[in-house]
This record gives structure tokens, C-alpha cells and sequence, in this order.
């Protein structure tokens, strides 16, 4: 059976194209703010230099993803980034448009990804961070066999308070005996 990465039940995976800005317009301040922190309005030209960015190759082995469903609609976006080749680690950070949550996207395109840079990139553990307000995370990663490996205490400010940062870790063999090498 030749395994496809890119196509799940739910979702297919997909690099990032024009006609996707309308996504990213979407993404309210609770997405924001679970990524990296609430920003200021944008201009629409700061807003397409930005995104005009996002459409470029990445450093060494990130990449941004998109996720549409089975009707071709656009529901999310799945980044990785500080891969380290060498040490075989990667962290990734994910959206789901609101009115998309709770559809098992999010779990699909997470094990998409992780069983891509594990099995054909070499890489041996994928390490995302969770802010501690942030409980559907938490709950998805412990539902998907992440582990808990630390507190990073008062990391981010936002909505009038500092807030903890969760680091969770699952290697490729823990990946391999939840989730198995094949779709």
C-alpha cells in the first residue's frame, strides 16, 4: 500500500496559494492569541506583505500547510518551524477556523504532519507548546498520546494576564505504536 500524507478522511493538505488570504482574514483574536499573541489591525498593505511572505519557500524543513476539507473549502493551517535536522526535533503551531473546531481537523492535520517528518524526513520528535489557557489544545494533545514534559511560567502576556507555557513531546516510536507508520 503506498501511503498518501496529504490526504486524510477529513482533510487534504496543501501548500498555501493566493485565494487563501480570506482564511487568515478569518482568524479571530482567540486564534491570535493561542498562537502568539494579539496583534494591532493590519493594513491591507502590511496585511499582503505579510502574506506574500507566508507564500514563500521556508527555511530548512518548515512549511505552512493548508487544510481544506472534503468540499475544497479551506479550514485551517498547519505550520512547523525550528526544525532541527541534526537534533531530529520540530515544533508546530496550528488554526482551525472557528466555525470549523471540533470536526477532527485539527487531530488529522497534526498526524499528517508528525507521520510526514517522521517517517520521511528522519526527524524523531515533535515538541509543541501550549498556552496553559488554552484547554481544547491540551485536551487535543493528550488525547493524540503527547506527553507533558514542563511549565514554562508567566511566558505570555495577553488579555490582562501573564500565562503559563505547556510543552508537550511524543518521539516517533510513541507516534508509531498510537497511531501506527500507515493512515
Amino acid at each position: 500500500m503506498t501511503l498518501r500524507y496529504w490526504e486524510g478522511e477529513r482533510v487534504a493538505l496543501r501548500a498555501i496559494k493566493a485565494s487563501d488570504a480570506a482564511l487568515f482574514r478569518s482568524f479571530d483574536d482567540e486564534v491570535s492569541r493561542c498562537l502568539d499573541g494579539v496583534h494591532g489591525p493590519m493594513s491591507d498593505a502590511k496585511f499582503q506583505s505579510w502574506f506574500e511572505q507566508q507564500q514563500k519557500a521556508r527555511f530548512d524543513d518548515s512549511i505552512r500547510l493548508i487544510a481544506d476539507d472534503k468540499e475544497g473549502v479551506p479550514v485551517g493551517t498547519i505550520d512547523t518551524f525550528q526544525c532541527h535536522r541534526r537534533h531530529g526535533t520540530f515544533k508546530y503551531g496550528i488554526a482551525v477556523a472557528e466555525e470549523r473546531r471540533g470536526r477532527g481537523y485539527a487531530s488529522e492535520m497534526i498526524v499528517m504532519t508528525i507521520r510526514y517528518y517522521f517517517l520521511e524526513l528522519g526527524y524523531q520528535k515533535a515538541t509543541p507548546h501550549v498556552f496553559a489557557f488554552n484547554e481544547a489544545s491540551i485536551r487535543l494533545h493528550e488525547k493524540l498520546g503527547f506527553r507533558f514534559e514542563g511549565r514554562l511560567r508567566s511566558m505570555m502576556y495577553t488579555n490582562g494576564a501573564y500565562h503559563d507555557e505547556l510543552h508537550y513531546g511524543m518521539t516517533r516510536d510513541e507516534f508509531l505504536l498510537r497511531h501506527g507508520a500507515e493512515r
